[in-house]
């Protein structure tokens, strides 16, 4: 019935509804009763259990085999470019995470395996079957990860691997809310969905008598990931060490060649389409254009897109420097500037245009978003009221749980052609910041 997050209460059934379902099963998030009333094909959980009660079952379950290419579950993500994508796995996708989980993080039977995530973002589901495949045990926490109680539970569970999001570890530290917890039973650490912070890892290390932080990037439509850190090889805060396991990659020059594996240089990155548990499919848009189309070949293949601008240093570790599309990773969500602009250009009356960028910190990190607004040219705004109206606009209509922290709006006010005249003309935000 609702979402709680953060000791705020968020609908969750009322937006199922909107999407006009046949039947819906609504589980309470809070007590043994739903907090709504519901439509009279819907049933509560408890009513739900109660059918299945009265019907005979054998003890006895015989396993359905099923062709490896069988959609299991469906993700939707911005991922690699724009638009959401709704996006199959198959039965290949857990055996590849999985198959990650044991050969970068070292998990395995005897461990507990926790990741503060949902199961409509990617590390969802790799959770779960890393865990379940591996033999480890799985730690879930029913409530927000940023407070002591989170860390106090990680504590209390014996948790051996804990995966990250770098915001969070911001938050965690800045709070001093993990202060006389004793941590020392966690043998690595994970980390992925936003660029890192050093000092932030160092910080988060010295809570485990400095263990590893495994840095891990890849996406949805991988199953998994392409790059990712690895115990066998030494790390360095902030970077991955190598491609994954099965992975390959190239980094491109800007006239699409590739540089050479061992020199240090700055490009868009281009997967080799021999990938273990990578997608073959869209439900909602053309893969191969997607994922292929322009793309150079190499070696007789053409490369896979996936968007990341990456950078090789002198040692060969590799950093993740933003992306070559119109895709922003805020707060670990991955959303396109179209996505945003379209829901605060309707958040008023007032606003003629909005352009959305990211930003990466100079002592690196999650990245930040800058709003530029050009208003009507008979209102006038101050920042505050539209930091509101955004954030409003953007948890509505885009994700709830979507925190967007608007660290500076600029106004692009008075814009005047060559002529000299006030005017307003249609992507006026674009063709100034093509000139800045």
């Amino acid at each position: 019935d609702f979402i709680l997050r953060g000791g705020r209460k968020f609908s969750l059934y009322s937006r199922v509804v909107e999407a006009d379902p046949f039947k819906a099963i609504v589980l309470p998030a809070s007590g043994n009763s739903v907090g709504i009333e519901l439509r009279k094909q819907d049933v509560s959980w408890k009513e739900f259990l109660s059918i299945a009660n009265q019907r005979p079952r054998s003890n006895h379950y015989s396993p359905v085999y099923r062709p490896i290419d069988s959609t299991i579950n469906i993700l939707f993500s911005s991922g690699t470019t724009g638009e959401p994508k709704a996006i199959p796995w198959t039965q290949l996708s857990p055996i590849r995470c999985s198959a990650d989980g044991w050969a970068h993080n070292d998990i395995r039977a005897g461990d507990v395996y926790c990741w503060p995530t949902n199961l409509g973002w990617v590390m969802g589901p790799v959770v779960l079957f890393t865990c379940f495949l591996n033999g480890a045990t799985l730690a879930l926490y029913h409530g927000s990860p940023s407070g002591r109680g989170f860390g106090k539970f990680i504590q209390d569970a014996g948790v051996t691997v804990l995966g990250t999001v770098p915001s969070l570890v911001k938050t965690w530290k800045s709070s001093n809310c993990l202060e006389g917890l004793d941590w020392t039973k966690i043998k690595c650490f994970a980390t992925t969905g936003e660029a890192s912070n050093v000092d932030d890892d160092l910080w988060l290390s010295s809570k485990s008598y400095y263990k590893p932080v495994l840095e891990c990037c890849g996406g949805t439509e991988l199953s998994s990931a392409y790059i990712q850190g690895s115990l066998l090889q030494p790390q360095a805060f902030g970077t991955f060490s190598t491609a994954a396991m099965t992975a390959g990659f190239v980094i491109l020059d800007e006239h699409g060649h590739p540089y050479p594996d061992d020199k240090a240089c700055v490009g868009e990155v281009g997967l080799l389409p021999l990938y273990l548990g990578a997608t073959n499919r869209l439900l909602n848009a053309d893969h191969e254009k997607v994922y292929f189309e322009g793309m150079p070949m190499h070696n007789g293949m053409r490369l896979r897109r996936h968007g990341d601008v990456l950078k090789r240093t002198v040692g060969g570790y590799l950093i993740v420097q933003g992306r070559a599309d119109d895709t922003m990773n805020l707060g670990g969500i991955k959303t396109s500037s179209v996505e945003i602009e379209r829901v605060c250009d309707g958040a008023d009356e007032s606003i003629l245009e909005t352009a959305a960028i990211s930003v990466a910190p100079l002592g690196g990190g999650p990245e930040q978003l800058i709003m530029f607004v050009v208003l009507k040219k008979e209102y006038s705004h101050q920042p505050e009221k539209l930091k509101i109206l955004f954030s409003r606009a953007i948890q509505s209509n885009l994700n709830p749980l979507f925190k967007v922290r608007l660290q500076d709006i600029k106004y692009l006010f008075h814009f005047y052609t060559l002529s000299g005249d006030l005017t307003y003309p249609n992507n006026v935000i674009f063709n100034l910041l093509h000139k800045i």
